[in-house]
């Protein structure tokens, strides 16, 4: 590894909604054709890139505030077409890709706020699932594990 200080920053949200006494996670279905993790179930989120700040106003030190967030409402937005809530900080994951390039996410929780799930065509298939029923669900390993959190969080 050359250089130890860079890392490919990605972020999650696990957004949720009461549905009567029960909390409900949305979890969406990976396109078969994807080269990492094909069929398994998810939950939003992508990468931070430069574009999702470079354009925009910084503040007198030439610096952005807020870059994790926009991004990842932009890419709930182009995933599933959601708006949600406050963003809540809930962990970080790291681990090195087979290519060698170190990866940093951020995983955040949000309560759904507005819109009718449409997918992009990097998933095939969705699911407003309890608790219980996530577990029926073939996730990418620690997902159920990140829901199991937030549902702790939310039930106390």
């Amino acid at each position: 590894m050359e250089n130890k200080e860079l890392h490919r920053i990605s972020s999650t949200a696990i957004i949720y909604k009461k549905d009567g006494e029960v909390y409900k996670y949305l979890i969406t279905r990976r396109s078969l054709d994807k080269k990492a993790f094909p069929g398994l179930w998810t939950v939003p989120g992508g990468g931070l890139t430069v574009d999702d700040y470079i354009n925009l106003p910084a503040d007198s030190n030439g610096q952005w505030y807020f870059a994790v967030d926009k991004s990842l409402r932009r890419e709930i937005k182009e995933e599933v077409n959601l708006e949600v809530g406050d963003l809540k900080y809930l962990c970080d994951i790291t681990f090195i890709r087979p290519d060698g390039v170190p990866i940093l996410i951020l995983s955040y929780y949000g309560e759904y706020k507005s819109g009718e799930v449409e997918l992009d065509a990097d998933s095939i298939d969705h699911k407003w699932a309890t608790i219980e029923e996530i577990g029926d669900y073939k996730l990418i390993d620690g997902i159920l594990d990140e829901i199991k959190m937030v549902d702790e969080k939310l039930i106390i």
